[in-house]
């Protein structure tokens, strides 16, 4: 497999495709609460997009990011942060978001994507140095501690973003290396995310929207 489809790429060559990718981008300037996100909603370029980080309520609510695979621990901590503050504030409302970016995107897909295209490789996502063509990270087991894994938190109700830029640039290079046509190839990554994971327009545009909105920052990995 050519070395242009891992994330050991330079950092540079990532960077050069998001630039280009980002051409004609606009900004839009949100208000920084959550009361206000229904507000905003009305007004917001993609209304459906504010309604789901409006979920992100409670009197505590953190956003993960995950911008590397980190052994899965991206796919663990929010489930430890909830449990944890539900045990420490009982009756009160937790909210976790996760922003799957950049070398951690690969953890946001299907099997059946795994299956077709070298994701492991890509987001050197092996475990155990063996070559997967399924999604170690949708559900873990072997840990004394229930509900791990994107697909078990999102069944939690944990919010889980994808960053679409980065989804873009990689399966680009894929259907590249792969003599596949671009488009087809993110359409079907787009179809093949854990079901209840939402598309976002960047992962960092995602990031700082949970933080207007109230969210602790943690680094994820």
């Amino acid at each position: 497999m050519e070395d242009s489809l891992t994330p050991g790429t330079p950092r540079r060559g990532f960077l050069g495709s998001v630039a280009a990718a980002a051409v004609g981008l606009g900004a839009t300037t949100l208000l920084p609460t959550a009361a206000q996100a229904a507000a905003i909603a009305s007004t917001a370029v993609d209304p459906q997009l504010e309604a789901w980080f409006a979920k992100l309520d409670g009197k505590h609510r953190a956003v993960f990011d995950a911008s590397e695979p980190n052994d899965g621990m991206g796919a663990i901590w929010p489930r430890i942060y909830i449990n944890t503050t539900m045990a420490n504030y009982p009756g009160e409302r937790t909210t976790a978001m996760v922003i799957l970016r950049h070398g951690g995107l690969g953890m946001a897909f299907q099997d059946s994507i795994w299956a077709k295209y070298p994701i492991d490789e890509m987001f050197k996502m092996r475990p155990d140095g063996v070559p997967l063509k399924r999604n170690p990270y949708a559900s873990i087991t072997g840990l004394p501690i229930p509900g791990l894994g994107i697909a078990e938190l999102l069944k939690g109700g944990v919010l889980v973003g994808a960053c679409d830029i980065a989804l873009t640039v990689y399966s680009t290079r894929a259907a590249t290396t792969m003599k596949l046509d671009p488009a087809a190839v993110r359409k079907e990554w787009v179809a093949g995310l854990l079901p209840g994971i939402q598309l976002v327009p960047s992962g960092v545009f995602a990031v700082a929207r949970a933080q207007e909105l109230g969210a602790s920052y943690i680094f994820a990995g």
